[in-house]
């Protein structure tokens, strides 16, 4: 996949809610290394950094440039929720709906979504409403949904959150997969684990800010600040 997204330029980026800064501001240079995990004390603007990276966070103050026009951006990529949207529909239909609304004929989005089911494990049970499935069940198809485009790039905010090993092993094997096809991620997660399985880079927030931004490999074996060492020890961090 050739991508036209990055780099990815961040300047002075604040996002507020209510007057209040959320996060910010944020320096960030994204050159679209394969999986970036983003980490960092709880309350530290994880999510807030995803959505405001997506555009579904205001962007109050600075600039936010990927290396294509905004709108081109938007098509490219999707995003993930914590805690996953169902529409209100079987499995089946889930799947097909992103790509008829981009013009797929029905017979070949139903390939597509029969495939994508089949991949990860909710072959079975094709007619089963959506709401109706278990958290597991829930974060694999969402996950499914927003792959099934072959977007360029992905935001997962706390993908395996509250899932059981199994569960978490089969969505960690489908994003390996989708970085060696050559889909850019971008995820938060609180699982220190996981993220030294899957990140090729670090992006650490503090208080709202880009505390550390270096790959994977130095981020654990030789944090650059106190305050990272000290996350990474499982020290609280403020």
């Amino acid at each position: 996949m050739v991508n036209s997204l990055f780099p990815l330029t961040v300047r002075d980026a604040v996002s507020k809610r209510g007057g209040v800064p959320l996060i910010g501001p944020i320096q960030l240079d994204l050159k679209g290394a394969g999986i970036t995990v983003v980490m960092g004390p709880n309350g530290s603007g994880k999510t807030t950094l995803l959505r405001l990276l997506h555009g579904a966070a205001r962007l109050n103050h600075g600039s936010i440039r990927w290396a294509c026009d905004q709108e081109q951006a938007r098509d490219a990529q999707t995003f993930v929720f914590q805690r996953p949207i169902m529409l209100r529909r079987s499995i089946l239909d889930n799947l097909i709906y992103p790509l008829r609304t981009r013009g797929v004929s029905k017979a070949k989005a139903q390939e597509q979504a029969e495939h994508w089911a089949e991949r990860l494990g909710l072959g079975g049970f094709l007619s089963r409403q959506a709401p109706s499935l278990s958290g597991g069940e829930q974060q694999k198809l969402a996950l499914a949904r927003a792959l099934i485009t072959d977007p360029e790039l992905v935001f997962l905010d706390e993908p395996c959150a509250s899932l059981d090993a199994r569960t978490m092993k089969a969505i960690e094997r489908i994003l390996i997969d989708t970085r060696a096809n050559g889909t850019q991620i971008i995820m938060s997660t609180h699982d220190m684990g996981q993220a030294r399985r899957l990140a090729d880079e670090v992006v650490f927030l503090l208080n709202g800010k880009v505390h550390e931004h270096t790959p994977a490999h130095d981020f654990f074996a030789s944090p650059q600040t106190p305050e990272a060492n000290a996350f990474l020890n499982g020290d609280i961090v403020e």
